[in-house]
C-alpha cells in the first residue's frame, strides 16, 4: 500500500499558485475559496502562515471578512517540508512575510505533484516588491492579481499606504494602519508627508 501511494503522488502533477495584491483586495478569502473547493473535491488540504501573523489568530487564517480557516503557524518556510506528505494541496498565506527560502520550499511541494497556493502582497508600504512574491509569481504556473478599492476615490487599489509614520518594513495592522489607494491617490498621499 505505501509503495502505491508513493506512485500516485508521483504521476500526479503539482504547480503553484499565486494570489496578490494590496491590502484589503481579498487574497486571504480567494484562498480559503480554493482551499474550501478543494476539500469539496476531497483532497486533502494543509495550510501554513507565518507565526509572526497574530492579527485576528495565532493559529487560524482569517479574511477581513471573518472567514476562518485552521492553519500551522511555522517559524520559517523550510518547516511546511516536515509536516504529513499525505495531503495533495497547500495553502499558504502571508507569504511575502517569508524569506526567499519559501521559493524554493513551494518549488519542491510542486515537484512532489502537490498544487501549492499561495497568497500574500505583491509590494510593501513603499510601493516596493515585497519578499518572495515576485519571485513567485515568476515561477508560478497561475497568477491572480486582486484589487481592492481606492478608500480616497472609488477606483482600482493596488497599494496599501502606510498611515502610520514609521518606516519599519514590516509593520502588522488593519485600517488604523494602512489605507488601500490607486496609483493616483498614493502618489498624493506620499507627497503629503
Amino acid at each position: 500500500m505505501f509503495l502505491e501511494k508513493d506512485k500516485n503522488a508521483s504521476e500526479r502533477t503539482g504547480w503553484i499558485e499565486v494570489v496578490c495584491g494590496s491590502m484589503f483586495s481579498g487574497k486571504t478569502e480567494e484562498l480559503i475559496r480554493r482551499l474550501n473547493r478543494a476539500r469539496i473535491a476531497n483532497q486533502k488540504v494543509e495550510i501554513f502562515k507565518p507565526a509572526v501573523d497574530t492579527r485576528y489568530d495565532e493559529e487560524d487564517v482569517v479574511s477581513h471578512n471573518a472567514n476562518a480557516v485552521k492553519s500551522n503557524p511555522v517559524q520559517n518556510a523550510s518547516q511546511i517540508l516536515f509536516y504529513d506528505e499525505d495531503f495533495e494541496v497547500v495553502g499558504i498565506d502571508e507569504a511575502q512575510f517569508f524569506d526567499d527560502e519559501l521559493i524554493s520550499v513551494c518549488n519542491e511541494l510542486a515537484n512532489r505533484g502537490k498544487r501549492v497556493i499561495v497568497a500574500g502582497l505583491d509590494m510593501d508600504f513603499a510601493g516596493k516588491p515585497f519578499g518572495p512574491i515576485p519571485k513567485l509569481m515568476a515561477i508560478a504556473e497561475y497568477v491572480t492579481k486582486v484589487h481592492a478599492i481606492c478608500i480616497r476615490c472609488g477606483n482600482l487599489a493596488q497599494y496599501s499606504h502606510r498611515k502610520a509614520k514609521d518606516d519599519k518594513l514590516v509593520l502588522l495592522g488593519e485600517t488604523d494602519a494602512y489605507e488601500p489607494l490607486c496609483r493616483k491617490c498614493y502618489l498624493e498621499a506620499v507627497s503629503e508627508k
